[in-house]
């Protein structure tokens, strides 16, 4: 699903976010991306949806080589990515279902597909009930469910979350990640940005482990098998 090949990013003024860093994600897979602020991580998310480029390198996603795809391309990559924020970045002007809703907007989705996928989503995450209601209304936990709806509605192959759970307490945070993982067993790609060791050590999936823009573990189970 993903493949980096010694992909390195230099930003103009010299900084290196990222050096000569090579792994595999494979389809199906569950991985968690970890560092302390300002190892890569979100350096690393961004190549993947082509916010940015690699300075060097190659980076594949689903077959694709993101070096060889036009300006004209990028939208339809995107389509096959969902991207789960830690600030939400959600539209408190509009209703949940309106949130959920607007990836399926821009893709010219039909009116019944929408309100059916709207809700299939919404389903999933277990706001079915909340689908009228505004953003501010809701907890924490809840408006990340709502980003996390919004993320998957599209049925993506792929979903990148970006520190999805820095603001929310451990009990909460827990409950995030089980859906991540529910996704994932639905054949979902999934690969998680995120500080939480304690957290992450406890479920038992693949880590990539950044220091200072270089992969320091190519992935062991997490808790050490």
């Amino acid at each position: 699903m993903i493949t980096f090949d010694r992909v390195s990013k230099r930003y103009p003024g010299g900084h290196e976010a990222l050096s000569e860093v090579s792994f595999n994600i494979d389809n199906d897979e569950l991985v968690f991306l970890t560092g302390h602020s300002g190892a890569g991580k979100s350096t690393l998310l961004k190549l993947i949806m082509l916010m940015e480029r690699p300075s060097r390198g190659q980076v594949m996603v689903n077959g694709q080589n993101l070096k060889n795809l036009r300006a004209s391309q990028i939208p339809q990559l995107r389509r096959q990515i969902g991207v789960v924020f830690q600030n939400h970045q959600l539209l408190f002007d509009r209703s949940v279902y309106d949130n959920v809703a607007l990836p399926l907007l821009i893709s010219g989705y039909s009116v019944r597909d929408i309100g059916r996928r709207v809700r299939a989503a919404l389903d999933k995450v277990g706001l079915l009930s909340r689908e009228k209601d505004m953003p501010i209304t809701l907890s924490g936990g809840e408006q990340q469910r709502v980003g996390i709806a919004r993320a998957v509605v599209n049925k993506p192959r792929l979903l990148l979350a970006d520190e999805p759970t820095g603001n929310l307490d451990p009990a909460l945070s827990a409950e995030i990640m089980t859906l991540f993982e529910q996704f994932n067993q639905v054949g979902v790609s999934v690969l998680i940005a995120s500080h939480d060791l304690a957290l992450i050590s406890r479920m038992q999936h693949r880590i990539i482990n950044l220091r200072n823009g270089k992969l320091i573990t190519p992935g062991g189970q997490a808790g050490g098998s």
